[in-house]
């Protein structure tokens, strides 16, 4: 009977986790690959590969908590958020981590939410809890949310009243845009795009006061 191997990037699909873990099982010795091509490149049986043995799934499953402000100035609002989560997560009965951010809800390269996405991708995560969507990005939160129903994840957002920081988070955001706009327009040398984008962002600076 005829095999069909597949890369790691199929192999893993196939299970569910990513290439990293099929990486780190074979380190382990736990899933080998049947071949290696000349140039070294790993190659599965997919008949062979049985989710249900090799699944990371089969550990109990984490419930992590994520909290995040824009700046250092919210360090204080940020520790006030942790123990909103803490609390809530303690009165379930959870067993759970805090991961907290500090930056910019448009900033996707976070170094707390790099490793909460490579935890559910890796399917160790089996509950999150946010006090508000805009704690997890700012734009873009939906896709997380998508991931999170492909991995079988609960969601829990808390919206306990106003969110203290979504103001000046925003505020802050906008002020991002509009350094980001300014850095192209003005190479145009454009006078009329300079004061646009200066009148802008006085009236955000302005909000903020």
């Amino acid at each position: 009977m005829s095999r069909k191997l597949v890369s790691i990037r199929e192999a893993a699909e196939a299970l569910g986790v990513s290439a990293q873990t099929l990486r780190r099982w074979e380190r382990e010795g736990k899933l080998l690959p049947d071949e290696r091509t000349a140039g070294g490149r790993r190659r599965y049986d997919l008949a062979r590969l049985r989710p249900e043995q090799f699944r990371a799934g089969d550990a109990p499953r984490r419930t992590i908590a994520y909290a995040r402000v824009s700046s250092h100035d919210q360090k204080d609002d940020l520790e006030r958020q942790k123990q909103v989560l803490e609390r809530y997560c303690a009165r379930q009965g959870w067993t759970f981590e805090v991961i907290a951010d500090l930056g910019s809800g448009m900033n996707y390269h976070k170094k707390g939410l790099k490793r909460l996405l490579d935890a559910i991708i890796e399917g160790q995560v089996g509950r999150l809890v946010i006090t508000h969507k805009d704690r997890l990005l700012r734009f873009g939160a939906e896709l997380v949310f998508a991931v999170c129903e492909a991995k079988n994840v609960e969601v829990v957002i808390l919206n306990q009243g106003e969110d203290t920081t979504f103001e000046e988070d925003l505020a802050k955001d906008v002020l991002e845009i509009i350094t980001v706009f300014s850095a192209r327009l003005y190479g145009s040398r454009s006078r009329k795009n300079q004061k646009l984008l200066e009148g802008v962002k006085a009236a955000v600076e302005a909000s903020q006061c």
